[in-house]
């Protein structure tokens, strides 16, 4: 049986996360905090987005797969401090996170990929047209180039000449499947 102030909680955090018409976020995905989902974004079961140290604004067009993790924390290393402004983690339009990658980078430009198993760390910006190779880690600090590539056991680095390719059609198929086999989130209403 939930008390009357964890029901509150649970209340306050729902009101918190703001989804867009046409984003379709399943209910099993777990998101918690100040989150906005932007318009034909797509959410899969499993996923979580956590926003711990501040606010997370998702763009439109994004592909969120299973198990991927997108959180905005405190670096382990900074101190506690009462003047601290929450930073948002900020992720543009058309970005791709496959199964089970994790991002924790404050600025995600538009057209990247994230594939499955990369992980990007909280200073790592990705601008636009990136690819993070599968099982890569990338913790550097400062802003990635424009339409890199890292692959491989090494983290080799090259670019590429022409951005990825929008995943219109994969996103078309999700909204017609997913609602037939996982309950969605209701969108939220905004006062604009």
């Amino acid at each position: 049986m939930t008390t009357p102030s964890q029901r509150s909680r649970k209340v306050s955090q729902v009101q918190r996360v703001k989804i867009s018409p046409g984003a379709v976020v399943c209910v099993e995905a777990e998101i918690r905090g100040d989150v906005t989902i932007g318009a034909r974004t797509v959410v899969h079961p499993r996923a979580c987005i956590i926003a711990e140290a501040g606010p997370i604004v998702i763009g439109e067009s994004n592909l969120i797969e299973e198990q991927v993790l997108i959180i905005n924390k405190k670096p382990d290393d900074a101190s506690p401090s009462k003047d601290d402004k929450p930073e948002t983690l900020v992720i543009g339009s058309n970005n791709v996170f496959e199964v089970g990658c994790r991002c924790e980078s404050l600025k995600i430009g538009d057209h990247n990929v994230i594939e499955a198993k990369a992980a990007i760390g909280r200073d790592t910006e990705l601008t636009r047209g990136n690819v993070i190779g599968a099982f890569c880690e990338i913790t550097s600090h400062g802003a990635l180039p424009e339409n890199t590539i890292i692959y491989g056991d090494k983290y080799e680095q090259r670019r590429q000449y022409e951005k990825p390719p929008d995943q219109t059609l994969q996103l078309d198929f999700l909204m017609k499947i997913l609602p037939n086999y996982h309950r969605l989130k209701k969108s939220t209403k905004t006062d604009r």
